[in-house]
């Protein structure tokens, strides 16, 4: 087994750069911590995007025919993590809707709010063993503002986009103005008819995009690859793209070299991140 995947920071060392972070309120703050999980902080407003801290996926499939291998070493235990706002799960995946994850951070977090899609409401709280009305439901095209952030929710296609009896979308993107920014969390998807047109009006300032793509010999819904991601932000006008959801199993994972090279030919902005490693955006026309 190859050795594990070392985060840029992790543990204490992430702690104290989450704390560094926050004494620089004219900034926001963004970490990648893992598959499509993500910290946010802007002054005292923190936000986690679908956080998978956990090994419960590992430990679910062991000995089975779809083992979940772990590429990279956890960046923070979850138990650790008393100053988030607000959390979100993006679909009911486990990567992306982790009990195991989300009840630790509750427990030091007693305020915390949960954005799910509101499609989802009883199967989160029947996972989460939580009182159905706590978390706060959005559906496309909807907006809430939690923990002093302005929240919209935008379609997801993984690979469908799927929707419940009533016609809510079981999978979302979310698009969060926190200050003077605008970031968008795709959540698991493919790229879907409208969606440039649909992102566009919102002016996003940096979004995370997955990358892993599609492949049937997986036996999971895909996402986006590397090239459609890029070419995504440039139609949508994104003027930055973290791409994530990869380096977290080794069954379904890519490099993000065919991302990196097609944005540099379309001469879109990126940043590659490491799990636990933070990126800073100061207010700029640049």
């Amino acid at each position: 087994m190859k050795p594990l995947i070392q985060p840029a920071l992790r543990g204490d060392d992430f702690l104290k750069d989450a704390e560094t972070a926050r004494r620089s309120p004219d900034k926001l703050h963004i970490w990648w911590l893992g598959q499509s999980g993500f910290l946010i902080i802007w002054r005292d407003r923190s936000l986690l995007f679908d956080p998978y801290l956990s090994d419960s996926l590992t430990d679910k499939y062991a000995g089975t025919d779809k083992p979940h291998v772990r590429m990279t070493a956890r960046v923070i235990e979850p138990e650790r993590l008393g100053f988030v706002g607000v959390a979100t799960s993006s679909h009911n995946h486990t990567d992306h809707l982790d009990a195991a994850s989300l009840n630790p951070i509750r427990r030091v977090n007693p305020n915390l709010g949960l954005i799910i899609p509101e499609a989802n409401r009883s199967f989160v709280a029947e996972r989460l063993g939580c009182d159905r009305e706590w978390p706060t439901g959005l559906d496309a095209g909807k907006t809430v503002e939690v923990a002093g952030l302005r929240v919209t929710g935008i379609p997801a296609a993984h690979e469908d986009l799927e929707r419940d009896g009533v016609g809510r979308h079981r999978y979302l993107g979310y698009v969060v103005e926190v200050g003077p920014w605008t970031v968008y969390h795709s959540g698991d998807t493919v790229r879907y008819d409208g969606m440039a047109e649909l992102l566009a009006p919102f002016r996003i300032d940096v979004a995370m995009l997955p990358i892993n793509g599609r492949a049937p010999e997986r036996r999971v819904a895909g996402n986006m690859n590397g090239p459609e991601a890029a070419r995504l932000a440039v139609e949508a006008g994104i003027r930055t793209v973290i791409p994530c959801h990869y380096d977290m199993f080794t069954f379904n994972t890519a490099s993000p070299y065919d991302f990196q090279t097609e944005a540099a030919r379309l001469r879109q902005a990126v940043r590659i991140l490491k799990n636990g490693e933070r990126l800073s955006l100061a207010v700029s026309p640049d």
